[in-house]
């Protein structure tokens, strides 16, 4: 089988691509990693091939933190800034599959880009696997609005309005869309692969679609794509107590020497160490005995030794931190991550705030909380929920979309489309 893996985004959507790129070669199939421009570098890394499609993701994030829009109180602004991201990089991405796309079997892709790679698929005839790292169906039991009255909403009434924001978003992506013709296939085959703890949202289970497979597969990002921890930073977590975590992820951060004043004397105050996840925030790298900031950190063996984590509550860190048995803070920016918070909080896993509100008392209230024996309990039963074969069961799906009697071996592809 020859497979097409597109996945867009930041460094936590490339990471599934990694990982399912990785499961197909082992089995033998051959695999075309498609990836952000800039994270090209990140699976070379994990020793993966891969070639770059679309436009670079930091790029399209720096533009959105840097829309007012997105902090809007009001809900038209913000939907309308959702739909202008939706747009950008879209006729790029879907150029460059067009380049990439013939000689492949099917198309593997993420929630991000999902629009441009069923666009490809459909111009080729190829069947098409959806990783969904959120549940983006329309449903009953997510609330549409990730607040305390969103959850009041009667659960006909959201999910006919997450079946109208499912319309404004393929409305907005028409325009964009239009400019490949309309000359395509129908698709010979579609599978939705659910990518996250589908238990986190209690009722949803029933009203997933039939071809929308629980695979538990977020879960495996921390626990199968690890780097080894650097040695100095090994050695800090040997040399004293456990610390709190704070990692923002691909997240960029208003004021990022104002954060770190904040989180040392926060933690300072209740006399742990601070272990800072700088991800793509523009924090300098710094090592004392009671602070430790480094670029990014291996969630699968760093955050089991953490007394809590604090972070943007994007679905990879979230599922990572939930396997680890760590109570956690979730300061929401954007997108999904509100979601996960209010999704957390109501299992009595979590503590969240949005990320613009936080300031030094509200993040000390909510460590206290998270430290009682109760929560901290649960987050380490909650530990041992998880499948570790999430990676191979999204694959065999893949796999039940090709007929072996219709593939043909073919060469990885490396390097860029022209």
């Amino acid at each position: 089988m020859r497979a097409l893996l597109a996945f867009t985004g930041s460094r936590g959507d490339a990471q599934p691509g990694i990982l399912l790129a990785r499961e197909l070669l082992a089995r033998g199939h051959s695999v075309t990693l498609a990836l952000s421009p800039n994270l090209v570098d990140f699976a070379t890394a994990h020793g993966i091939a891969a070639v770059g499609f679309g436009r670079d993701s930091a790029e399209l994030l720096r533009t959105q933190h840097d829309d007012h829009r997105f902090r809007s109180p009001n809900p038209r602004q913000r939907v309308r800034a959702v739909l202008d991201l939706q747009r950008r990089g879209v006729v790029e991405a879907v150029r460059d599959l067009l380049v990439l796309a013939p000689g492949h079997d099917v198309v593997v892709t993420g929630m991000a880009g999902e629009e441009a790679a069923e666009k490809a698929a459909r111009r080729l005839g190829l069947p098409l696997a959806a990783v969904h790292f959120f549940p983006i169906h329309p449903n009953r039991s997510v609330p549409v609005l990730p607040t305390a009255w969103g959850a009041r909403i009667p659960g006909a009434l959201n999910r006919r309005i997450w079946s109208a924001l499912r319309w404004a978003r393929d409305a907005a992506l028409e325009q964009p869309l239009s400019e490949f013709g309309i000359v395509e296939h129908s698709l010979p085959d579609r599978v939705s692969i659910q990518a996250y703890d589908v238990d986190l949202f209690p009722g949803l289970a029933a009203e997933l679609p039939d071809r929308h497979p629980v695979t538990g597969f977020a879960v495996d990002v921390g626990g199968f794509l690890s780097t080894p921890t650097d040695p100095a930073l090994a050695a800090w977590l040997d040399a004293g107590s456990a610390p709190i975590y704070v990692g923002f992820g691909s997240m960029a951060v208003d004021d990022p020497a104002a954060l770190v004043t904040m989180l040392r004397a926060v933690c300072a105050r209740r006399g742990h160490r601070l272990l800072l996840a700088a991800g793509w925030a523009g924090i300098e790298p710094a090592l004392s005995p009671e602070l430790a900031i480094v670029e990014h950190v291996d969630h699968a063996s760093v955050l089991p030794r953490c007394i809590a984590a604090v972070h943007h509550g994007g679905a990879g860190t979230t599922a990572a931190a939930l396997r680890a048995g760590v109570p956690q803070v979730i300061c929401a920016i954007q997108a999904d991550q509100p979601y996960w918070g209010r999704a957390l909080e109501r299992l009595g896993l979590a503590g969240t705030v949005r990320a613009a509100d936080l300031t030094a008392t509200e993040l000390t209230a909510l460590l206290d909380r998270v430290a009682d024996p109760n929560l901290v309990a649960r987050a380490g039963a909650y530990a041992h929920r998880f499948a570790i074969n999430g990676v191979a069961r999204a694959v065999d799906e893949v796999e039940s979309l090709v007929p072996l009697s219709y593939s043909t071996p073919v060469s990885s592809h490396a390097g860029r489309p022209q």
